[in-house]
């Protein structure tokens, strides 16, 4: 019977090892027919077609459809867009230090914002002011990114602008010596009160780790005796400096991350390699919607292993791992090679992405999420992201603040900027601008002027509600009645620019102080009506309730609830 049994696995074996042999003989078969296919297809177009191809573009578009099926982070780079892909990885590039904004009231590139002592910062060159032309090619009507593309180039050669001052029409011709500039990871680090240190960080790029962890330093220095980490809207980078990040705040050899893939070479453990600043000081990280990638490796560790509150609203959810891989001719690939798995074990990616003829996100749902437990035994959950430890809803913009901000055509914020900064040399610290009544009315004017419009969500819903009433018979009878809602909800611009005025007076303070005072002070200014910065700071001033979210599971067995406050 022994003999049997074995002579009987022994047979399982081979038929299991044949079967996989003419499986990969199948796929590798596969490969082969459709690579051919795919040659003689084009050789065919090449040869035949009613047009000449342009084979970059005709084969480039064929590769980004082929990784489109796949996952969106998965992409392909040619040659000419390697200085982009150096960019990602490295946040650095050459130009001239500033950021631009296409204007489309005037239907051309303006300077938005110069950084802080970079090339256009020493030439003088102000919020406002229009690119005509770029050594010597004119830039009006022209495609921002096209505009950008002529500024930029190699550090140390010159580039002329012709540029305007809208406010007195002086047109100026500026040559600036071109420069490697270094976007900044860590917008802000500095203290909030007496005890409470703040650290900004908007990505993770070459070395940010030890930036922050200068700065972390420093701030001890000036009394820091607890911290908040601000990763909203940070959607991420190199892996290892989220590893770095973490190191500072839990002892030397704590396992942060796990790559798991298909290949062997992807499977790795990443530990911190560094003693820690202060692996006891309480810690608060602020993350949103907007937080993606390695700021969810540094939540999800941080939140791990217990050692610090995590605070907001629901991370993106993106546990895909990407590498670099060099392909022929200069060109280039990031391959997504892996997920990732908290210390807890859990992955947190939320979408699933079926390939095939129409590939398709899938968002995986609540229901299907398995529990994890941290170190001391709090319950966490995979799947959909980094849940809060307590939940705070940032102030939602209203709808007319909205459309001034992000949808204007007329540009009235930008423009009443620009114009504000032009006729004040200076203006009060951050914390404490604030533009006068007097100012904000003649912004008001101006709008009023600009023929600014914006949708009026209760006009649309009344209208929609009309359409149903008529459909089902109802609006004849009431008729007066709809008539008299319309007229009370006839909406006076003038009126909703007051109604909103407080956050209209914030936006354009942002739009306003990165001029005298960079992001910086943009940051500075902002605190005052944060409202999960604000809650940030009432938890880590109660100590109780600070310590009581990360308790470890108690006798009975309960863990701390999720604590949610709404605005």
């Amino acid at each position: 019977m022994r003999k049997y049994i074995l002579l009987l696995l022994s047979c399982c074996a081979l038929g299991f090892q044949s079967s996989r042999a003419q499986s990969n003989s199948r796929h590798n078969f596969d490969i082969v027919k459709n690579l051919d296919i795919f040659n003689v297809v084009y050789k065919y177009l090449d040869v035949l077609y009613v047009d000449t191809l342009n084979a970059n573009e005709t084969v480039g578009a064929g590769i980004n459809y082929m990784l489109a099926t796949l996952d969106p982070y998965t992409e392909y780079y040619s040659e000419e867009q390697q200085e982009e892909m150096k960019e990602m990885l490295t946040g650095k590039f050459a130009g001239i230090g500033a950021l631009l904004k296409y204007h489309r009231r005037l239907k051309c590139t303006v300077i938005d914002e110069p950084s802080k002592g970079m090339p256009a910062d020493e030439a003088k060159l102000k919020k406002g002011d229009i690119i005509l032309s770029v050594d010597g090619k004119k830039v009006t009507n022209m495609p921002i990114n096209e505009v950008t593309k002529l500024i930029r180039g190699d550090a140390g050669t010159a580039v002329n602008l012709k540029v305007k001052r809208p406010l007195t029409g002086k047109t100026m011709n500026v040559k600036i010596t071109r420069r490697t500039i270094q976007s900044p990871a860590m917008t802000y680090a500095g203290m909030v009160d007496d005890k409470t240190g703040l650290v900004v960080l908007s990505q993770f790029i070459e070395d940010c780790s030890k930036e922050v962890r200068r700065a972390v330093v420093e701030l001890k220095k000036q009394g820091m005796q607890q911290m908040i980490l601000d990763l909203r809207n940070n959607g991420g980078g190199d892996e290892r400096e989220a590893v770095g990040l973490v190191g500072i705040f839990v002892p030397k050899g704590t396992l942060v991350v796990t790559n798991k893939g298909k290949h062997q070479g992807s499977v790795k453990e990443f530990r911190t390699t560094v003693e820690p600043i202060d692996s006891l000081m309480p810690l608060v990280v602020l993350a949103n919607n907007g937080t993606a990638s390695s700021s969810e490796i540094t939540c999800g560790a941080l939140q791990d292993l217990d050692r610090a509150v995590i605070l907001g609203t629901r991370t993106y959810g993106k546990g895909l791992v990407q590498t670099v891989v060099d392909l022929p001719y200069n060109s280039s690939m990031k391959l997504t090679i892996s997920k990732y798995y908290t210390p807890s074990g859990r992955c947190i990616q939320a979408r699933n992405y079926t390939h095939g003829k129409k590939p398709a996100t899938v968002h995986i749902p609540d229901s299907l999420t398995k529990e994890f437990r941290t170190a001391g035994g709090r319950v966490v959950r995979d799947a959909g992201g980094i849940t809060p430890d307590v939940i705070v809803r940032a102030d939602s913009i209203t709808n007319i603040a909205y459309y001034l901000a992000y949808a204007d055509s007329t540009e009235a914020v930008f423009d009443f900027a620009a114009e504000y900064i032009a006729s004040h040399p200076t203006i009060s610290k951050p914390a404490e601008f604030a533009l006068s009544d007097a100012d904000y009315d003649r912004f008001c004017q101006k709008v009023a002027a600009s023929g600014f419009t914006y949708d009026r969500e209760t006009e649309k819903l009344l209208k929609h509600l009309i359409e149903v009433a008529k459909f089902e018979g109802y609006y004849n009878d009431n008729k007066a009645e709809f008539d008299r809602i319309e007229k009370n909800l006839n909406h006076d611009l003038m009126r909703d620019l007051q109604y909103n005025k407080k956050q209209i007076m914030s936006i354009l303070g942002l739009e306003i102080i990165p001029a005298y005072y960079y992001d910086k002070g943009s940051i500075e200014f902002s605190n005052s009506s944060d409202t999960q910065l604000k809650k940030a700071l009432e938890l880590l001033n109660d100590n109780e309730s600070y310590h009581r979210l990360l308790t470890p599971v108690s006798n009975n067995g309960t863990t701390p609830s999720t604590k949610t406050t709404e605005k």
